[in-house]
């Protein structure tokens, strides 16, 4: 959904800057400034930077909620016995831009979730300090990853709700973007 957001800002008059995460696909629109990162600390570093200075923020990647605790430079040999693995959470982007948001900003996330999905996204939305955020599911088929169509549901910080069918994912782009205009005009 980012590269597709980033377009059709970019077609809608806006001065896109994408952050992008290890992926195969890049923006169409060559107005879109890209800047890459392979890990969650970078995307966080990157996003919460140039937070200070934007007006709208979307935060649509899947960034990963944890991350190894220990890296290793080298690869861990098979020993007997199991391993254990341990995990720390990554930055929390959302929030942490939700805390350094001004009235003046507007933030918009994304809640992909697999149960529970309303009531995830609506406390999402009041804990992370978001003006709209944007539910979908891994459970609607033809939606998400791998696919050129989402389904999606806006709720806004008013407690509006807008449920839309099965479309592609420019479309989907233009009606968050077509939301995100309706709030700041």
């Amino acid at each position: 959904m980012g590269i597709a957001l980033a377009d059709a800002a970019a077609e809608y008059g806006a001065d896109v800057v994408l952050v992008l995460g290890p992926v195969n696909l890049l923006p169409s629109n060559p107005d879109v400034t890209v800047i890459k990162v392979i890990t969650a600390a970078e995307m966080a570093d990157e996003c919460i930077s140039r937070f200070k200075i934007c007006d709208i923020a979307i935060l649509s990647a899947a960034v990963a909620d944890y991350t190894p605790s220990t890296v290793h430079k080298e690869k861990i040999k098979k020993q007997e016995g199991e391993l254990i693995l341990k995990l720390k959470p990554t930055v929390d982007i959302a929030r942490e831009t939700g805390k350094i948001k001004k009235t003046s900003q507007l933030l918009a996330g994304f809640a992909l979730e697999t149960d529970k999905g309303m009531a995830s996204a609506e406390r999402k939305l009041k804990q992370k300090n978001l003006d709209i955020i944007i539910l979908n599911s891994l459970k609607d088929e033809g939606a998400g990853f791998n696919f050129d169509t989402n389904r999606i549901t806006i709720i806004d910080k008013y407690n509006n709700i807008d449920k839309f069918e099965l479309k592609t994912k420019d479309e989907t782009a233009r009606d968050i973007l077509d939301k995100i205009v309706s709030m700041i005009i």
